[in-house]
């Protein structure tokens, strides 16, 4: 897809999208190994030695043993990954919520970088940032052709080094540079607002360390600023999910205590799991429990006021459990599109101090037992992204899509696609590819203008139908979206 088409990013925030991640920080052997596969061994070895010894040009040793970590963890599955020192210090910033950088978040337009927003109080928003400023050059080096991620790694660097760019500005018709000091930025994962007397809109982007602590804030904040609230949007469309206490936790402030939030299940006992709504479930790496900073009013109403989730396509695995979780309680109405369908959960495990394996280590399942691998949460409604219909539906690709994911483990998933199903799938890429000409299209005619409205904004139409669920008044209910089966894999 263009970067015309405006999908904005946090600076520097990747690596973790679409985990449900937990953290194990014991030592990687185990009380009892498997038994080792000699032969194949000494077969790995002889192609080491074979490929040291008779390739055209010197290798490096340890790149080759890092790739074929890496390849071996990546043969399983979409979500189980090698970390070197690199990745794996990116990964860890994206959980925290923190990063080193300038602190805007961004988009492409016409081959340029596009400021967003600035992140409140960031060296970026002090230097006198706006939304709509382009960057046109980083340091010595010219924006135009370069790729968004090119442009983030560009403006990340170590803390307290300065970064020069160059800036124009429409508004005021000219371009200037600006030096930047980066330095930590703290990401919010957490938007808030009362969107009418009484209604609240809570927006979660991604479940990270900080995740309950700014949900606790925010709406502890709102609640003083207006106490007679009477409904909640939870907002989870596009959350690629995260960690998996921090979904927890989120489910256990809407939901009585000691229910069941999510399960677990895998190979080994330690995966073999019930979450339920207490503290003792999602406070397992310490520290005060942000759910008890909210008065006691305060939790009582997010326990009992009417309350509409609202989710999509890009809603995902910790998202899912929220989502699943409120839904079989009846907790709250789930409104949107089904979810993207990542119902596995990985955890991660250092090799030494830089370097560690991100290993899908069990399936989850939502507390009536339902797994939702490779077919997402259905929603008690279903509603469009706008008036018009579906913009981007058709080309957001979910955990089905993607090559070797898991199924939901029922034997049924390893039968071979029928005709049908099949004709399915050949139709649903031509609907992607037919989708991606008119959005490339659409971007050449109204360059600079959103496709689909901003969340939270006054023009978002899931947003307003469900405002329409909690008052009671009619939802306009898609005409065109069904719910798009359990997928099956190819017999291999």
């Amino acid at each position: 897809m263009s970067h015309k088409l405006k999908v904005a990013g946090w600076i520097a925030v990747g690596a973790v999208a679409g985990a449900l991640t937990t953290f194990q920080l014991q030592a990687v052997a185990r009380g009892t190994l498997a038994p080792l596969p000699l032969e194949e061994l000494q077969q790995f070895a002889a192609v080491f030695g074979m490929v040291k010894t008779d390739y055209v040009e010197p290798v490096d040793e340890k790149q080759l043993i890092s790739d074929a970590i890496s390849g071996m963890v990546a043969s399983l599955d979409p979500h189980s990954q090698y970390f070197d020192k690199k990745a794996f210090k990116e990964f860890r910033e994206g959980t925290s919520g923190k990063f080193v950088g300038v602190g805007i978040e961004i988009s492409m337009e016409d081959g340029l970088v596009k400021v967003v927003s600035p992140i409140e109080d960031s060296p970026a928003f002090r230097a006198g940032l706006k939304s709509g400023d382009l960057i046109t050059k980083i340091d010595d080096t010219a924006v135009k052709g370069l790729s968004i991620g090119q442009a983030v790694k560009l403006m990340r660097g170590e803390p307290k080094t300065k970064v020069l760019l160059t800036i124009f500005r429409k508004s005021e018709d000219r371009s200037f540079p600006v030096t930047i000091t980066r330095d930590e930025i703290k990401t919010q994962s957490v938007k808030a607002k009362q969107i009418e007397p009484g209604y609240l809109w809570v927006r979660v982007s991604q479940f990270q360390d900080r995740t309950v602590e700014d949900f606790s804030r925010k709406v502890e904040e709102l609640y003083k600023a207006d106490p007679k609230i009477k409904g909640i949007v939870l907002d989870l469309r596009n959350d690629p999910g995260g960690l998996l206490d921090a979904a927890v936790a989120i489910s256990a402030a809407f939901l009585p205590e000691d229910v069941t939030v999510v399960s677990t299940n895998g190979q080994l006992a330690d995966s073999k799991s019930v979450y339920t709504a207490t503290p003792t479930y999602y406070l397992r790496r310490g520290g005060p429990d942000p759910i008890k900073h909210l008065t006691e009013t305060t939790r009582g109403l997010l326990k009992n006021v009417p309350m509409v989730v609202l989710v999509n396509e890009g809603s995902a695995s910790a998202s899912e459990i929220v989502a699943g979780a409120l839904q079989d309680h009846k907790r709250a109405k789930i409104l949107g599109n089904q979810t993207f369908g990542k119902g596995s959960v990985q955890t991660v495990r250092p090799l030494g101090p830089d370097t560690g394996i991100k290993l899908t280590t069990a399936r989850y399942y939502t507390p009536s037992g339902k797994s939702i691998q490779a077919k997402g949460i259905v929603p008690d409604v279903m509603i469009d992204e706008t008036a018009e219909g579906n913009v981007f539906a058709d080309l957001r690709t979910r955990e089905a899509d993607l090559s070797k994911h898991l199924t939901t483990g029922k034997e049924v998933a390893d039968k071979p696609m029928t005709d049908a199903e099949r004709a399915a799938e050949q139709q649903r890429d031509l609907d992607r590819e037919q989708a991606r000409q008119r959005l490339e299209e659409e971007a050449k005619k109204n360059p600079g203008q959103r496709l689909v409205p901003e969340f939270g904004s006054a023009e978002d139409f899931p947003l307003q139908q469900a405002l329409n669920q909690l008052k009671g008044q009619p939802v306009l209910v898609s005409k065109t979206l069904i719910e798009r089966a359990e997928e099956k894999k190819e017999s291999q």
